[in-house]
């Protein structure tokens, strides 16, 4: 009896164990076409996040009703046409900010150091640099906070954003004086395990020690969901605890049978119910849903069966 009811609280605790409330979370939003439902789930009331990007330049209709104070939008520049000194981007935040809009940072090129088959923009790093200086740069003197490329994971992110600073540097320096191009946040991308996340924050912590990071598209992408789940409370912890990562956002906004980072990460299940990674990430409790269930609670995965085991065993000898 002792050891059932130690396994409970135990499954319990580890059930809800980051539900917390954090400033610095928010929404990566995909729209669903097919259950516009689901796109109000993230700005429930009691909901935790605080903020949202769409990839795009404008707001997205479903939140469009809400202030900046409510749900902060914050507009991307996702990739560029033929002319990398187009100043659309630039002009359509601009008109945001005179319709009465306080946007407060903008975001710069999805994955440009990969292609378009894996979602990347695939931007030369002078091109990027050029539209950089055309859009980014007046918006800065305009006050608006603004964030680097978000590269991906990969190796190729490094050099690519050294490039592309390089770039940019020499495009704003006249003469003998050399600037540097402005930027105030480094968004980063991260798909795999805990430590290569940590390892590759910490690779440009020591790039740019100074850096404010966000981490504006991650998961432990393709996994079973003991993992998965691991994965995703090792993160929320590490992100609230440093001071230098600024904000977050997990890549899951969407029902299971739509992720293309594995069923497990989503925070919806095939059925539109919250999974416990999605309710933990609103900050609320557990609700036991599995993410390719339809309507029906899952079963306790039985790794966390095992895991809660040992420790209730390891508690109870101590009692005894």
């Amino acid at each position: 009896m002792i050891i059932a009811r130690l396994l409970a609280s135990l499954a319990a605790a580890s059930a809800s164990g980051w539900a917390a409330s954090s400033p610095k979370r928010g929404l990566c939003f995909t729209p669903n076409g097919h259950h516009p439902e689901d796109n109000q789930v993230w700005v429930r009331s009691g909901g935790d996040l605080k903020w949202y990007y769409n990839y795009q330049s404008l707001p997205s209709p479903a939140y469009a009703g809400l202030s900046q104070e409510e749900f902060e939008y914050i507009p991307m520049m996702w990739g560029l046409g033929p002319n990398p000194r187009d100043t659309a981007f630039l002009d359509q935040v601009k008109k945001l900010v005179e319709d009465g809009r306080k946007i407060k940072h903008v975001l710069a090129f999805n994955e440009p150091d990969t292609d378009s088959s894996v979602g990347g923009s695939n931007i030369k790093p002078r091109d990027a640099a050029q539209a950089w200086v055309a859009n980014f740069e007046p918006l800065g003197k305009m006050g608006i906070k603004l964030g680097l490329p978000a590269c991906t994971g990969g190796w190729g992110s490094m050099p690519w954003l050294k490039q592309f600073l390089g770039n940019c540097s020499e495009m704003v320096s006249a003469g003998a004086e050399k600037r540097n191009c402005t930027w105030d946040f480094l968004p980063i991308h991260w798909y795999d395990n805990f430590a290569g996340l940590a390892s590759h924050i910490g690779e440009r912590k020591a790039a740019w020690p100074n850096a404010e990071i966000w981490v504006t598209e991650y998961a432990y992408a393709h996994q079973d969901l003991g993992p998965t789940q691991e994965f995703y409370n090792q993160t929320i912890d590490y992100f609230d605890k440093l001071d230098y990562i600024g904000r977050y956002s997990y890549f899951g906004a969407f029902r299971a049978s739509a992720a293309n980072v594995g069923p497990n990460a989503a925070f919806l299940s095939n059925g539109g119910r919250l999974t416990d990674i999605g309710s933990w990430y609103l900050g609320l409790g557990a609700t036991g849903v599995s993410p390719q269930s339809g309507n029906s609670p899952a079963m306790v995965p039985s790794t966390a069966l095992a895991g809660a085991a040992v420790a209730a065993a390891l508690l109870l000898s101590r009692l005894l």
